[in-house]
C-alpha cells in the first residue's frame, strides 16, 4: 500500500501528530473517542509524507504521491465494520432518478467508476487506495485498503435493506446506496490494522493553548502564508436556462468554420464580469503565463480574443489535448456535450494565482461556478459568443 513504503521517521512523526491532535479533542467533543476533523487528517497526512494535497479539488482522491491516489478517511471504529460515504451524486440525480432499483444501482456504479478513471487521468495516477484513521475509545487505528472500481459484471445480492437504501456486493466490497440522499457507501473493515495506539485526551486543552499562545509574540500565531487569489471558470454556457457546451466554440472550438482547425483547438471562456470583479488577476491580453496542471506538468497559456474573453494555451492544441484527450477521454473530433461533464460530476475549473505569477488549475464539481457567481455578482450569466 502506502505506509509500508515510507520512511519510519515520517511515519512516527505522522502518528505522533495524530496522537497530539486527538489529545485536543475536548476542544470539540466530550466523547472519549478522539475527534479528528477530516480536513485536519488530510492536511496532516500531506505534511507528514510530502504528498500533493488534492482536497481543494473535487475528485475521488484527497492526496497523491508517486502515481498513487489516496482517499483519506477518518471515522469511528464502532464494531470494526461500518458503512462510510464514498461518493455523492446529487448533480447527476436526473441520470438515474427514473430507473428501477437494479438499473439505478448499475448507473450509479458506472458513474462511480467513471469518476475514478477521470481522477486517474487528471492527476496521472496508476492506482488508488483508502488511508483510514479510525477512532475508538482513547485510541486510534490506522489501516489502508484498495480503492476498487465497482465490479459491474459481479454485482450480486441486490436487496432493499430499508425504505431508502439498496445494498449490493461485487465480490470485493459491500456497498449501499441511499436513494434519497443520492449517496454511495462502502463497508470498511478494520481487520488488517497497521498501527493501533492509545490517545490521552486532555481534560482542559484550553489551558495548554493559553500557555502556548502566551509564549508567542503579542499572544498571536504568526502565519507564514496568505490566501491566494482565485477565480472559477465554466466549461459550459447557458441557453434558455439550460447548460450546454456550444458545438462550435469553447471546448468545441475545433468544430468552428471559417478555416481549417486542428482537432485539439479549444479555449475556456472567461466571463466579462470576472475581469471587472477581479482586475489584474490575469495578465494583459496575449501576455504568456504558466498553468500548473493537476498532474504536475506545466503549460504555457494566455488570455486572448476581444475583451480577453478566452483562456488559451500556446500552442493552442496543448489545452485541448489535455482536456479533451487526457482528461475527458474523447476521440478526435468527438463533440463534447454537457452530458459528458455531468457524468463525471465536473463542469468548471478553478485557477489559483501564485506569487510568482504562475496559476494552478483544478477541476471543480457541478454547481461550483454558480456558487462563485452568486457570491461575486448578481447579473445573469452571459451567453457564449
Amino acid at each position: 500500500m502506502f505506509l509500508n513504503t515510507q520512511d519510519d521517521e515520517k511515519i512516527q512523526y505522522y502518528l505522533k501528530m495524530l496522537k497530539t491532535v486527538g489529545a485536543l479533542s475536548r476542544l470539540f467533543s466530550e466523547s472519549n473517542e478522539p475527534y479528528i476533523q477530516y480536513r485536519i487528517a488530510e492536511n496532516l497526512f500531506c505534511k507528514s509524507f510530502n504528498a500533493e494535497n488534492l482536497s481543494r479539488t473535487d475528485c475521488s482522491a484527497d492526496a497523491s504521491k508517486a502515481g498513487l491516489g489516496i482517499g483519506i478517511k477518518t471515522f469511528l471504529e464502532k464494531n470494526g465494520s461500518t458503512l462510510q460515504k464514498i461518493a455523492e451524486f446529487n448533480s447527476e440525480h436526473s441520470l438515474f432518478r427514473d430507473l428501477s432499483g437494479e438499473e439505478k444501482l448499475r448507473k450509479v456504479a458506472e458513474l462511480r467508476n467513471e469518476r475514478l478513471e477521470t481522477t486517474k487521468r487528471i492527476f496521472g495516477l496508476d492506482e488508488m487506495i483508502y488511508h483510514c484513521v479510525t477512532r475508538k475509545e482513547k485510541g486510534i487505528l490506522v489501516y489502508e485498503t484498495p480503492m476498487h472500481a465497482v465490479q459491474l459484471d459481479a454485482m450480486r445480492d441486490i436487496r432493499q435493506s430499508s425504505k431508502n437504501v439498496i445494498s449490493f456486493e461485487d465480490g470485493l466490497n459491500e456497498y449501499a446506496f441511499n436513494v434519497t440522499k443520492s449517496t454511495l457507501y462502502k463497508r470498511f473493515s478494520t481487520a488488517s490494522i497497521l498501527y493501533d495506539f492509545p490517545v490521552e485526551i486532555l481534560e482542559n486543552p484550553f489551558d495548554v493553548l493559553a500557555e502556548l499562545f502566551g509564549k508567542t509574540k503579542d499572544g498571536l500565531v504568526q502565519s507564514e502564508s496568505r490566501l491566494r487569489e482565485y477565480v472559477y471558470l465554466p466549461l459550459y454556457s447557458m441557453k434558455g436556462g439550460e447548460k450546454l457546451v456550444p458545438e462550435k466554440s469553447g471546448l468545441n472550438q475545433w468544430n468552428a468554420g471559417g478555416r481549417a482547425r486542428v482537432s485539439d483547438e479549444v479555449y475556456i471562456r472567461i466571463p466579462s464580469w470576472i475581469h471587472d470583479k477581479f482586475p489584474g488577476f490575469f495578465p494583459p491580453r496575449d501576455i504568456p503565463f504558466i498553468l500548473l496542471l493537476p498532474n504536475g506538468s506545466e503549460m504555457s497559456a494566455k488570455v486572448c480574443q476581444d475583451g480577453s474573453k478566452a483562456l488559451m494555451s500556446n500552442p493552442n492544441s496543448a489545452l485541448g489535448n489535455w482536456l479533451l484527450r487526457d482528461v475527458l477521454n474523447l476521440k478526435e473530433r468527438e463533440l463534447l456535450t454537457y452530458d459528458k461533464l455531468r457524468r463525471i460530476g465536473l463542469d468548471s475549473v478553478v485557477l489559483y494565482k501564485n506569487e510568482e505569477g504562475k496559476y494552478d488549475i483544478d477541476f471543480t464539481k457541478i454547481g461550483s461556478f454558480e456558487r462563485f457567481t452568486g457570491e461575486n455578482q448578481t447579473s445573469k450569466e452571459e451567453p457564449e459568443d
